[in-house]
């Protein structure tokens, strides 16, 4: 395949919007950027941005990743996201049984070695939860690490693995061990105590799944895990920002806390993405789609009704961050929790043209993953 030259009438490489650009493509990368618009293959009249990484998503296009884990399943997860900016995912499976954990790792090793476009690794969130704040997750499989799971979390051919568990259920060591895997460690769905949050931080933790949400709050003499998120420069925050899960003021207080860069959207995104579902079953319950919200018979919000281009519109609106950094929460910040901040998130010679097209109204014209245009 030769080269493709697209001219960006407006450009948001990750840094600052620069006006006419022309990104040249060869294979799956950007190659160059430069300005000469005489010899150009292809218009982008709009904003073109960084795609968006969201390292939290259940499901989209009407299937949920638990419901069927399955390659598919994967590629019309990723599809249905396509349609809002993703470029990049970790597909994330709930607490489950251990058969269901298997399916889903082979599932993500066949996507792996097909090159599925945007399928970057997978998210276990669970089973090592803590009861007490296990949200809508099925209290049935909350259960201690096994030699099963190890096993699974031991697999060098499913991507970046990125694991959400509650520190007073799993030991400082074994969170050592689980790093000393490669595996990403977030907290989260617990009701530690701050000392055992910062335990599993010391242990290598770095993370905090859906900040706010299903964990200890911050307490005037009890810092609780949000305190522990919020007091540790070095560790990255998801959030979801769809006006149910945090209020605004919340996740400004996160963002005038945090370290620049250490807070990124992620969509908790249930099968109702790209769709018309209103409601659909999980587990032994249904969920109900009303008012943007998704709610459980058993009472509690089951996930979100978001994508990233309205999580990106709803942060540059209602959290005052602008639009350049609400593209970076989305973006940059994501990958570069991942450690592929030099190949993703930002648009640069070298990097994978994975890239979008924005309107004024921040709705999503097109999407490009790895040079190919999928939306």
């Amino acid at each position: 395949m030769g080269n493709f030259r697209l001219h960006a009438h407006r450009l948001f490489d990750g840094q600052a919007i620069k006006e006419h650009q022309v990104l040249t493509i060869a294979d799956n990368k950007i190659i160059a950027i430069d300005s000469d618009i005489s010899r150009v293959d292809c218009e982008a009249k709009g904003l073109v941005a960084p795609g968006y990484i969201d390292l939290q998503v259940n499901g989209g296009g009407g299937v949920l990743f638990n419901d069927s884990p399955s390659l598919d399943t994967l590629k019309t997860i990723i599809t249905a996201h396509a349609q809002f900016g993703t470029t990049g995912m970790l597909p994330t499976l709930i607490t489950d049984k251990i058969e269901i954990m298997v399916q889903a790792a082979d599932a993500m090793s066949a996507a792996i070695a097909e090159n599925v476009p945007g399928i970057l690794g997978i998210h276990f969130e669970g089973p090592h939860l803590s009861i007490a704040k296990k949200g809508t997750h099925a209290q049935e499989y909350i259960r201690p690490i096994s030699e099963q799971e190890w096993q699974i979390l031991s697999r060098k051919d499913i991507g970046q693995i990125i694991v959400t568990l509650a520190p007073e259920t799993v030991s400082a060591e074994e969170v050592k061990r689980m790093v000393s895997l490669g595996v990403k460690v977030c907290l989260g769905h617990s009701n530690a105590d701050f000392h055992t949050a910062q335990a599993a931080i010391d242990a290598g933790a770095d993370g905090f799944t859906h900040l706010f949400n299903a964990m200890s709050p911050l307490q005037g003499r009890s810092p609780g895990m949000t305190g522990c998120a919020l007091l540790n420069d070095q560790t990255y925050c998801g959030i979801i920002i769809d006006g149910h899960h945090v209020d605004y003021h919340s996740a400004k207080l996160a963002l005038k806390t945090k370290p620049k860069g250490k807070v990124f959207l992620v969509t908790d995104a249930m099968s109702t993405i790209g769709t018309g579902q209103t409601e659909f079953s999980f587990f032994d319950r249904t969920v109900y789609l009303k008012d943007g919200r998704l709610t459980s018979t058993t009472g509690e919000l089951a996930g979100a009704a978001l994508d990233m281009a309205t999580a990106v519109k709803n942060s540059a609106q209602g959290l005052d961050v602008g639009l350049e950094e609400a593209i970076r929460m989305a973006s940059l910040y994501p990958a570069d929790y991942l450690g592929q901040s030099k190949y993703r998130g930002v648009i640069k010679a070298g990097c994978y043209a994975d890239f979008i097209l924005l309107n004024d109204e921040l709705k999503v014209e097109s999407t490009w993953i790895s040079g190919k245009k999928v939306y």
